[in-house]
């Protein structure tokens, strides 16, 4: 079955067929959407940034280009190069995937912003402008607009888990204390290594909130706040 892209059709029979005109239109296409979401992510100071977004899209976009000339010059039923683009693609963004000092794991959301990417960049090569658009819409929405709402769901969760660094490990038992007073209940404690050689005793702690006044009237910060006022706490903060 033959579907027109909508898009096309409105450009006219040479963008959907592979010409230097419509090679040229596919490029500028992927390069604009690279742009775009590059700047998203380097404006939030991540990992993979503008340069690293427009390579995956440039390079996408040229793979499933060639390939679409060499099934077609040569009848080839395999699309090799996309396929080892896909796969180069995925390496890259896992290795943007840290761990931090604090046991927290960065860089999920850039990596698999980069993975999409590389996808959106063969929908353009392949000619799919409509498909491609409402992708890129959709990835633009995701990665800008949906962070604000994702944390403030996170913020109304009964559960959460935070940094502590005590000045002393001594203080662990009345940090305890002090958490099941306020009506939270500890769920795990894990103590982290990387701190050894600070001399503060420093641990991952996952909270429930069992209180139900606390689950009404009361936010994460709100209650990490509190937290961090005791005289034995060094620092706390919220882990993502």
């Amino acid at each position: 079955m033959n579907i027109i892209d909508p898009i096309a059709k409105i450009l006219g029979e040479w963008s959907a067929e592979l010409g230097v005109a419509s090679i040229f239109l596919r490029l500028v296409v992927s390069m604009i959407f690279a742009a775009i979401i590059g700047c998203e992510r380097s404006s939030k100071r991540h990992s993979a940034g503008l340069r690293t977004f427009i390579v995956v899209f440039l390079a996408a976009t040229t793979a499933t280009m060639i390939d679409i000339y060499l099934t077609e010059t040569y009848g080839l039923a395999i699309s090799m190069i996309s396929a080892a683009t896909v796969i180069a693609v995925a390496i890259i963004s896992s290795n943007s995937i840290l761990f931090s000092s604090k046991n927290q794991i960065k860089g999920l959301t850039t990596s698999a912003g980069l993975w999409a990417s590389g996808i959106l960049g063969m929908s353009i090569g392949a000619g799919f402008y409509t498909v491609s658009l409402v992708g890129f819409i959709a990835l633009l929405l995701c990665l800008s607009l949906f962070p604000t709402f994702e944390r403030y769901l996170k913020n109304r969760s009964n559960h959460f888990e935070v940094h502590l660094e005590l000045v002393s490990k001594t203080y662990l038992q009345d940090f305890a204390t002090t958490i099941r007073r306020l009506g939270l209940r500890i769920d795990d404690i894990e103590a982290n290594p990387a701190y050894l050689s600070s001399g503060l005793a420093v641990y991952s702690v996952s909270v429930t909130i069992n209180s139900n006044e606390l689950k009404k009237y009361k936010t994460h910060k709100e209650i990490i706040e509190a937290l961090g006022t005791l005289d034995y706490v060094y620092y706390i903060e919220e882990m993502n």
